[in-house]
């Protein structure tokens, strides 16, 4: 089975650039389940009822998201509703719209997608990342599990990557827009990548317009981040699983512009 984890896209520009390639994607390189993280899929961050259809509509099977999952209020039902949105496991449980874990049933067989939030220098409060992912094993339904960790430092990615080794398919991260030279089998068969990298507009920090962000590291005042323009690029990593043992064959970090 070959597992296709994309990186954030960013904005309405991000959205469109992966419905143009992704259909051909999946064909060529025979991709049999997608994952992508929403969380900037609407513009000016955060994710929609519109913006995830739209991804699902491309012909994503299941969504991720991160610390701007809860940016517009009017995705709340949505996440509550949709088994296949996954928000970040370890806010409260409780008050918290949405589902941590998700268990997809893809016809052949069940793949479990869990969403984790770093601890490191993005989110205070949050529990432990990972001793949320512990807890978030004991609910897995799928032999097949996917872990997108949504974190800030490269070490508690590389860090939560080796923990989790041999116990599930494969951990990827998100958050940094970045994609990292790093996609691995690591030693007890976990597909791991640091970064994955973002789906957006080529020329810009992160998606944002470059002018925006330097007026704003050089005067430390807010502003708006509007979403660049421009070509664009999808970025991914592929994943090739043993379907018997669950456990990676193969890691393909990729870039699409």
């Amino acid at each position: 089975m070959r597992i296709l984890c994309i990186g954030d896209v960013v904005g309405n520009i991000g959205c469109s650039f992966l419905r143009s390639k992704l259909p051909v994607l999946k064909r060529v390189k025979g991709i049999d389940f997608v994952i992508c993280n929403g969380e900037n899929s609407a513009d000016g961050n955060g994710i929609t009822p519109a913006s995830a259809k739209h991804l699902f509509d491309s012909g994503v099977d299941a969504i991720t998201l991160g610390n701007h999952a809860f940016r517009r209020k009017e995705a709340f039902d949505y996440l509550d509703e949709s088994p296949f949105v996954a928000r970040p496991l370890n806010f409260p449980e409780g008050t918290t719209p949405g589902h941590g874990i998700i268990n997809v049933d893809t016809g052949r067989r069940i793949i479990t997608v869990i969403n984790l939030m770093g601890n490191m220098n993005i989110e205070s409060g949050l529990a432990c990342a990972f001793e949320t992912a512990d807890r978030a094993l004991e609910k897995a339904e799928g032999k097949i599990i996917i872990v997108d960790f949504h974190a800030e430092t490269t070490s508690e990615k590389r860090a939560l990557g080796y923990y989790l080794d041999g116990r599930v398919t494969a951990v990827f991260g998100t958050h940094t827009h970045v994609q990292t030279s790093d996609a691995q089998v690591l030693p007890k068969g976990t597909g791991y990548i640091t970064d994955v990298g973002m789906t957006g507009p080529i020329n810009s920090v992160l998606g944002v317009k470059t002018e925006i962000i330097i007026e704003k590291l050089k005067t430390k005042l807010p502003q708006r981040f509007d979403i660049a323009s421009g070509d664009c690029k999808l970025e991914a990593v592929i994943f090739d699983v043993d379907e018997k043992s669950a456990l990676c064959k193969s890691a393909e970090s990729i870039r699409i512009e």
